[in-house]
């Protein structure tokens, strides 16, 4: 089994689709709630944020083409000329929408796996309302097959909610961390609306009002919707699975909760008065209390308004402007086309080789679930050197399921030697609570040291769920 000659890595993750409910009650026969379902299926089978399983197989990029922002949360300093760090609100370069327009038709012929734009910054796109839909008008009329995103706070939907549907953006993200105006004071500095700045619960319940009010106007348009929520431990955390009900009743497709980003050096106000971010096991504990409810999204890469590439990986740094607008655009919608289909292709023999690794399994309560760490650089396959990993996905594995969590950066082990020591002792700590490392290759010197933690290397190259499964038989013999 090859992988199509994309020029990406290609990887999958094997995931179930909901139905969306419709307001006021579905009244459908069987038959066609399973159309609704295979119509679901079908709009997000190439949209790498909304699906887990196309997010290894198909890229996305967005265009910084709106720098105006209405609220001030607490974790959040834009940056504009930011190469250096990944996290949403830092672009490298604002684009004009002619500019934008031309970077995506020239992406869409260098990387024609790339199947969704979206504008989600560095500010809101909603706040930069002609500069958005004007990026939208001309991607739309010269990409017909490129998929629309739109990511917003979700201050102005309700007043946009028209526009968009006429723009036949299909996907829109609204970051609602909470449901609580009292909770909201902590997380927003403050929201402008109107022509006034508003401050604590009186600032943060008018976002709340309009987040929700704009959530119900995309279902009644039948847009599906994607909810983020940062996690802030101590402010939020425990708020998470209201929060979770509350969408859900309103019509959310699916849940992202992330972790937040505080660092210091980047400048935001919970950086700098020293709110910490949740531990991984905080996260998943959260992330799992609210799965039982709807589908969760545990493959976010927390982007920058820039990014370009698939999930896990960003190539903007190759399309700067000075580079992109000295390239003619080569978009061929049928020369796209036909590596959809090979990745298709593709798709449909992993997903048989899957079938075939766990035919005949059963389910046995009392098997013990562990974690395993997986080098891959595509096509739902064991298939990266351990010392080129970037970072490691995360499986959890009870013997008759092998099921994606999340993924943890990590910094190259293999540097030529400098800061080899400390890079390693950080790839350690950062998959300590793994049984197991799965990689393609690693030398004997790392994989001594990562059996003297308690962490076994396997080298395979093969489809990920059948080296798992042959791992946790040896091990649970053991």
């Amino acid at each position: 089994m090859t992988p199509p000659v994309t020029g990406l890595s290609d990887s999958l993750a094997t995931e179930s689709t909901p139905t969306l409910a419709k307001s006021g009650g579905c009244g459908c026969d069987s038959s066609t709630t399973v159309e609704v379902d295979e119509r679901l299926k079908e709009r997000i089978a190439k949209h790498p944020c909304y699906s887990e399983e196309a997010h290894h197989h198909y890229a996305r990029m967005h265009v910084a083409v709106a720098p105006a922002c209405n609220i001030q949360c607490n974790y959040c300093n834009r940056k504009y000329d930011c190469a250096n760090e990944s996290r949403p609100g830092v672009v490298s370069e604002l684009l004009t929408p002619e500019e934008a327009a031309h970077k995506v038709l020239v992406i869409a012929g260098k990387i024609p796996q790339m199947t969704v734009l979206g504008v989600a910054g560095p500010g809101d796109p909603l706040a930069n309302p002609e500069k958005t839909f004007r990026t939208f008008e001309l991607i739309a009329d010269k990409a017909p097959d490129i998929k629309l995103c739109l990511s917003t706070n979700g201050l102005m939907l309700p007043e946009y909610i028209d526009r968009i549907k006429q723009l036949n953006i299909d996907h829109v993200t609204i970051t609602l961390n909470t449901v609580d105006p009292e909770i909201g004071a902590q997380i927003y500095s403050w929201v402008h609306y109107n022509r006034r700045r508003y401050r604590g619960v009186e600032g943060a319940k008018i976002l709340l009002e309009k987040q929700l009010e704009g959530l119900q106007a995309l279902r009644e348009a039948d847009i599906l919707c994607k909810v983020n929520s940062v996690m802030i431990p101590g402010i939020n955390d425990q708020h998470l699975v209201e929060v979770n009900k509350v969408i859900r009743e309103n019509g959310a497709f699916l849940h992202n909760i992330m972790p937040l980003i505080s660092a210091p050096e980047h400048g935001t106000h919970f950086g700098l008065t020293g709110q910490r971010g949740p531990t991984q096991k905080e996260l998943k504990s959260v992330q799992d209390q609210c799965a039982g409810n709807m589908k969760m999204m545990r493959h976010c890469r927390q982007c920058r308004a820039d990014a370009v590439g698939l999930l896990g990986e960003d190539r903007s740094q190759e399309f700067t402007k000075d580079k992109f607008l000295e390239m003619a655009p080569e978009y061929d919608f049928d020369k796209r086309q036909e590596v959809h289909e090979g990745i298709e292709k593709f798709r449909e023999e992993l997903q048989a080789a899957r079938e075939k690794v766990t035919a005949g399994k059963t389910q046995t309560a009392n098997n013990p679930k562990i974690l395993v760490a997986i080098a891959t650089k595509g096509g739902g396959l064991v298939n990266q050197h351990f010392g080129h990993a970037k970072e490691f996905q995360i499986y959890e594995v009870d013997g008759t399921e092998v099921r994606f969590i999340s993924h943890r950066k990590v910094d190259h082990y293999c540097q030529g030697g400098y800061g080899e020591a400390a890079t390693f002792d950080n790839i350690v700590k950062t998959i300590a609570d793994c049984k197991a490392v799965l990689i393609s290759k690693i030398g004997e010197s790392p994989k001594e040291k990562l059996l003297q933690a308690g962490i076994q290397a396997v080298e395979a190259y093969d489809v990920i769920e059948k080296v798992a499964l042959e791992f946790y038989e040896q091990w649970n013999k053991g």
